[in-house]
């Protein structure tokens, strides 16, 4: 399928909600549970994207945008959500998500992007040149993988109990 803008807006915008309800109100067991050992729980999952909101998305989109595109981007630290974490409650993380992602969907729009611009180039770290349309279908794509992550990391608090039904259970 071809990138559009708008269907990416949309994705985006419809993130934090669905969180939300997979999430808020969960007792802190299911949001603490691990599938082994350095993996994220959920409530990592949902910092992580507060940290990728914060220093990720728009920052490199604004690099793109401002002509300075041949610099390498920051590199992104997968653990730096460790410390905005501390303390806080889910419905906290998750009301900041919520209200970080509405901050970037905003700057996303007054950047009046075109096909021009989705072309605008800027250099990954690791992989090199990147056009903005591929950094916004990836930041798409990587909400998509953590909703698909969190529904993997919940099932598997009952992975126990299912008994035999595990065999037909793929998300275990």
């Amino acid at each position: 399928m071809e990138f559009r803008l708008h269907e990416a807006v949309q994705s985006l915008k419809a993130t934090p909600g669905a969180v939300d309800r997979l999430l808020r109100g969960r007792p802190e067991a299911w949001l603490e549970c691990r599938k082994g050992e350095g993996t994220f729980s959920a409530k990592d999952v949902v910092g992580h994207l507060i940290f990728a909101e914060m220093t990720d998305w728009i920052p490199r989109a604004r690099q793109i945008l401002e002509g300075r595109g041949e610099r390498p981007f920051e590199p992104f630290d997968r653990a730096g959500h460790r410390d905005l974490m501390q303390g806080r409650a889910i419905g906290e993380l998750l009301d900041l998500f919520a209200a970080e992602r509405r901050k970037s969907v905003k700057a996303l729009r007054r950047f009046e992007l075109d096909e021009r611009r989705l072309e605008m180039r800027g250099t990954h770290p690791e992989l090199g040149p990147v056009t903005l349309r591929e950094l916004l279908a990836t930041w798409v794509v990587h909400d998509l993988g953590h909703v698909a992550q969190l529904m993997r990391v919940l099932a598997h608090e009952y992975r126990d109990e299912v008994g035999p039904w595990r065999t037909y259970l793929t998300i275990l």
